[in-house]
């Protein structure tokens, strides 16, 4: 596999890490509990979905022909929690995603390297994917933090638990070698 296959692959294994992780945290959560603020007054759950959404759907919508903020995109209305019920938080996520990952099933290795614009900033394809890939790795840990802090002693771990790190080494240490790079 050359490079920039392999760096499209990862890209794609990486937003998809994301998607999962932020996905398994809001599956501990009731709808209520998504629209919860910390005592912080920060944005909750829902909020940050709604702004990911936002976000995603302007980046990704056309995204190797036009400016990644779109005219249609009215960011600040981003951060009202107005979802109904959880269907509709659930649909403005998989949405959000939904265009993320149409273009990254699309997008070819020779396009690496194109130009695109957010917000009239000239981008390499390269870097429009690791802006994003950051941003939205930093949202999805405002989630996980989130729903830790609201379930308390009954979130369910989604990595190694606390002291258990000896054990989940010596379990994958003694499997050997697995996998490789993406694929």
């Amino acid at each position: 596999m050359d490079l920039s296959s392999h760096l499209l692959a990862s890209y794609r294994a990486r937003f998809a890490y994301y998607r999962r992780l932020g996905q398994a945290a809001m599956d501990q959560l009731s709808f209520p509990e998504l629209q919860q603020d910390d005592v912080a007054r920060t944005n909750s759950i829902a909020v940050i979905v709604k702004h990911l959404a936002g976000n995603m759907r302007s980046r990704w919508t056309d995204f190797l022909h036009s400016d990644g903020e779109k005219p249609w995109r009215q960011r600040d209305t981003e951060f009202i929690d107005d979802f109904p019920d959880r269907a509709a938080l659930q649909a403005a996520w998989d949405e959000g995603w939904r265009v993320l990952e149409t273009v990254l099933a699309e997008l070819s290795p020779k396009q690496l390297t194109a130009v695109v614009y957010i917000r009239n900033e000239a981008h390499t394809v390269i870097e429009a994917l690791n802006r994003q890939l950051a941003h939205y790795s930093y949202h999805v840990g405002q989630i996980v933090l989130l729903a830790k802090q609201i379930r308390g002693t009954d979130w369910q771990s989604l990595s190694i638990p606390r002291g258990a790190s000896d054990g989940y080494n010596a379990e994958h240490f003694a499997r050997g070698g697995e996998g490789g790079p993406t694929q």
